[in-house]
């Protein structure tokens, strides 16, 4: 699959007020810089550089910043959402606006998370045919501020319950990236579906089906939803700068 990624950028990010008052979610500071410039970043990293945005409030800021992408050696489209639509809403849209500038398959990145995840050994376990689509799973062996929300049989998710937790038998959490067919938002059921509604909401009678597939990643994932889960975030960040794993500034090469 070609290496190419939307992020759902759109948050307003309630939580995180008053900062989110002035700047929308995936601007928010981390380190002197957006969120979403860490992510950017890691991306970059591992070859994907085939970016598109999904952006709604305040997403002028976004594109002001980031541009075309150039300076951070990537390529950058932006995908606006006028009015509320969900994050499934938000992933068609982008498809129909987008139409055959959109790879048959590929990556969704929550904007407001973070994982380190070894992507092309995701998109191989994706091109194997298993499945229509996968989701990163993480067990909470250091525990995040997420509840396990998944039950996982022979690497395919087969029940989804928010908030489950590990007594009622859910093994895994959902860490958020995921590889799609486009196929999944043209389907039948998928475009009945009337907005707003969420990316879980196509995703689910694919556990029945079976066509669902669950990619172990060992590395937690961070989330800026709260200003708790910011200042971990920002903790991180810190000590893998300093550790050479991440960089501050923007990589210098271009495409």
């Amino acid at each position: 699959m070609r290496k190419q990624v939307l992020i759902l950028a759109g948050g307003l990010g309630t939580r995180l007020r008053p900062i989110t008052e002035k700047c929308p979610k995936p601007m928010v500071p981390v380190l002197n810089e957006p969120f979403l410039h860490w992510q950017i970043l890691d991306l970059k990293e591992q070859g994907y550089t085939d970016i598109i945005l999904l952006v709604a409030y305040l997403g002028e800021q976004v594109k002001a910043h980031f541009g075309d992408g150039e300076k951070w050696g990537v390529r950058i489209e932006y995908v606006f959402e006028n009015t509320p639509m969900g994050t499934g809403g938000a992933i068609r849209h982008a498809i129909e606006t987008l139409k055959d500038d959109l790879e048959d398959e590929f990556m969704i990145f929550n904007g407001d998370s973070f994982l380190r995840a070894p992507l092309d050994d995701l998109a191989g376990f994706f091109d194997e045919g298993r499945f229509e689509a996968v989701v990163t799973t993480y067990d909470n062996a250091v525990p995040t501020p997420v509840p396990n929300n998944l039950k996982v049989r022979n690497q395919m998710v087969v029940e989804y319950e928010k908030g489950a937790g590990r007594e009622k038998g859910f093994e895994c959490v959902d860490s958020g990236i995921y590889v799609v067919k486009k196929s999944v938002f043209l389907s039948e059921l998928a475009s009945g579906l009337k907005v707003p509604f969420q990316l879980e909401d196509v995703l689910r009678p694919m556990m029945t089906a079976r066509t669902y597939g669950a990619f172990a990643v060992a590395n937690r994932f961070y989330d800026i939803g709260t200003p708790e889960r910011l200042k971990e975030f920002e903790e991180f960040v810190a000590a893998e700068t300093a550790a050479g794993r991440l960089h501050g500034r923007e990589p210098e090469g271009t495409l």
